[in-house]
């Protein structure tokens, strides 16, 4: 049985620089260890480690990326993602090898990332600003969303459950965009978390919109974590 309290609210550490350069504590059974970048605080250290860690399909990828901001959001990302797996597995962050798990759906190569032949799963999100990295025993997904505007909320309410279509309309328009926000990043870290990502119809699964936390999920632990004013963040845990 999952070790997740029935309504948590998780608080991710801090990743700064000082902390690659001890172990981190690894993820305890049915507890996801979970930590938060900012890219402001870290672009600099990452910078010259992009070129030497990060693989040359990882490097394509953030120089296709039209923003400066968004270049430095995917190097962060990915460079605290090898450092943090280099430093659970024991090897070289260069020397760790990512790929994705076949879809449960449709069995192509898109599902979760995985490092093949070890235990330790993990999960990464990026948004304006910052990262959110998870990692569990047992599979995990995470999502880290800045707040929506109105008209994104209008436009996407339709795309959710019934039942929290009808939770977001009924609460207070300047509420609005955190619930909506509590609602999409639950959902997306669960289906993250299941490896079918966004590909699935988002009206299936009901996570709930209310601030004292989400729905039981079957075989699932869905918790909100703990992020800066004007974010939202949740982390899916599938149960040992």
């Amino acid at each position: 049985m999952c070790l997740l309290p029935a309504r948590p609210v998780l608080r991710p550490e801090r990743l700064t620089p000082g902390v690659w350069a001890r172990l981190p504590e690894p993820p305890r059974p049915g507890r996801p260890r979970l930590w938060l970048a900012r890219v402001e605080d870290l672009s600099g250290a990452v910078a010259p480690l992009a070129g030497v860690l990060l693989d040359s399909g990882e490097r394509a990828r953030a120089a296709a990326l039209h923003r400066m901001a968004d270049r430095d959001g995917y190097r962060v990302a990915h460079v605290c993602l090898r450092m943090l797996l280099g430093a659970y597995l024991g090897v070289e962050p260069s020397d760790v090898t990512l790929v994705r798990r076949p879809c449960p759906v449709c069995r192509a190569p898109h599902g979760r990332p995985d490092v093949p032949g070890v235990p330790l799963c993990f999960s990464l999100s990026r948004t304006a600003g910052f990262c959110l990295l998870a990692f569990a025993d047992t599979a995990v997904g995470a999502d880290i969303e800045r707040l929506p505007a109105d008209d994104v909320v209008s436009a996407l309410t339709a795309t959710l459950h019934p039942r929290e279509a009808a939770g977001l309309a009924a609460c207070p328009p300047d509420r609005r965009p955190a619930a909506f926000a509590r609602v999409w990043t639950r959902k997306e870290a669960y289906l993250k978390g299941l490896g079918i990502g966004l590909g699935r119809d988002l009206r299936l699964d009901h996570v709930g919109v209310s601030a004292r936390g989400p729905c039981r999920m079957p075989g699932w632990a869905v918790a909100d974590v703990a992020v800066d004013t004007g974010y939202a963040a949740a982390v899916a845990v599938a149960e040992p």
